[in-house]
């Protein structure tokens, strides 16, 4: 494990998260975790729920995960209930083991941050806890669709221990204001990638890559980063390049992410459904499953495509595609419309619709360069970073909420 100097005095800082499986939010929040206790002004540690999930046909363990593996090198410290998908629990109740462990974790932290408002429900007996001030992290924008997270966010509101909500997105903001989360708690810190990682590649290095993937060198490649989830909407995609393999004999498209594989069922029948005329298209489908080179992926891409149906706020598959020179294609979800102003397209949810839209925006990569490249201080981490510092540090010392308009 990486030692970081820590100050004298440096505020302790508990993330509770659900577990560790592959997906954006929680990408998002282990880099604030990382690059806050990089700083030394705090110290944090991660508190998961589970050991191991099952999610998108995959058993994803904690120890495994690229997040973990990230925080720790970092020298955040992470513990675990031990829990697993695999074995029924009540997620309401806690053992008494799980509470002693709990509230042992509480003792040695001044503020509590949450990885969406799931775990909120560790925190829903008060009186059998020390009580610390609580940060919701937020990174959706449907809260009907998040179980009884809602009302255990609602429930912490009501009970004084939330002392912010951190938004990723502006659509997140007034979806939670809409469902009953006080206005005066919600705030938004736009999502920020690092821009040493996420960076378009040099022309022999693009061709590197797509040898390695057996990609053509000048023919248009459309990367599809997401997991297998119907929010992600992967049968939208799949029927989108049936249309844009059988229109352009040299494009390719690539899927990456949780369930990205040949190994899911679901994606295998997907794919059988949309390509059962034309199995010799299949040739131009690459699944690459989860990566841990994605700004390579990216960056030897043209485009970088979502699909999602529902519950985006702010995605960074299309952050860092275009960071990386990819040009961001997306349906009207969430914040998404607003990430791609100027730097991409947004479409229907017409496969046919969408095919030609990356069409366009392969011809348009040359001429949209300078704005993808004008556009990378305004998705800057250490932005990012700095808001998060000074909303937890405004949480330790019993101050509203300040946010500077997104």
């Amino acid at each position: 494990m990486a030692q970081r100097y820590v100050e004298q005095g440096a505020v302790r800082v508990l993330s509770l998260y659900e577990g560790f499986f592959s997906g954006g939010a929680r990408v998002l929040h282990s880099s604030v975790v990382a690059g806050l206790h990089a700083q030394g002004r705090q110290r944090h540690t991660v508190l998961s729920i589970h050991d191991e999930v099952r999610r998108d046909a995959v058993l994803q363990r904690l120890t495994d995960d690229r997040r973990y593996t990230q925080l720790t090198a970092a020298g955040v410290r992470v513990a675990s209930l031990g829990r697993s998908s695999e074995v029924a629990h009540d997620p309401e109740v806690l053992t008494d083991a799980e509470s002693e462990a709990l509230a042992r974790e509480l003792r040695a932290a001044d503020v509590v941050l949450s990885l969406k408002e799931q775990p909120l429900r560790l925190l829903s007996h008060p009186d059998a806890l020390p009580d610390r001030p609580v940060v919701a992290c937020l990174h959706r924008s449907d809260p009907e669709h998040q179980g009884s997270g809602l009302g255990h966010l609602l429930r912490a509101a009501d009970d004084g221990r939330l002392a912010a909500v951190v938004c990723c997105a502006e659509s997140t903001r007034a979806a939670y204001e809409a469902a009953g989360v006080p206005a005066h708690l919600l705030g938004v810190i736009p999502n920020g990638v690092d821009l040493t990682r996420f960076r378009p590649a040099r022309p022999a290095r693009r061709l590197a890559v797509r040898g390695a993937h057996r990609l053509p060198a000048d023919g248009t490649v459309v990367a599809f980063a997401a997991r297998y989830d119907a929010m992600k909407n992967p049968r939208l995609f799949v029927a989108a390049a049936r249309e844009l393999l059988g229109s352009d004999a040299g494009a390719h498209v690539v899927m990456c992410g949780s369930g990205m594989s040949p190994a899911n069922p679901d994606l295998a029948a997907d794919l059988r459904e949309a390509f059962g005329d034309r199995p010799d298209l299949l040739g131009r489908v690459r699944l690459l499953g989860v990566r841990h080179d994605m700004e390579q992926v990216l960056a030897a891409s043209d485009v970088v495509a979502l699909t999602s149906a529902f519950g985006e706020a702010a995605p960074l598959c299309l952050i860092e595609g275009a960071m990386c020179g990819a040009v961001p294609v997306t349906t009207p979800v969430g914040d998404s419309a607003r990430i791609v102003d100027g730097i991409g397209l947004v479409t229907g949810f017409d496969a046919a619709e969408i095919a030609a839209a990356w069409r366009e925006a392969a011809a348009r990569r040359d001429s949209l360069a300078g704005a993808l490249v004008a556009a990378r201080p305004r998705f800057s981490h250490v932005r990012m970073l700095s808001a998060y510092a000074a909303v937890v540090e405004r949480a330790h010392r019993g101050l509203g909420l300040t946010l500077a308009p997104a």
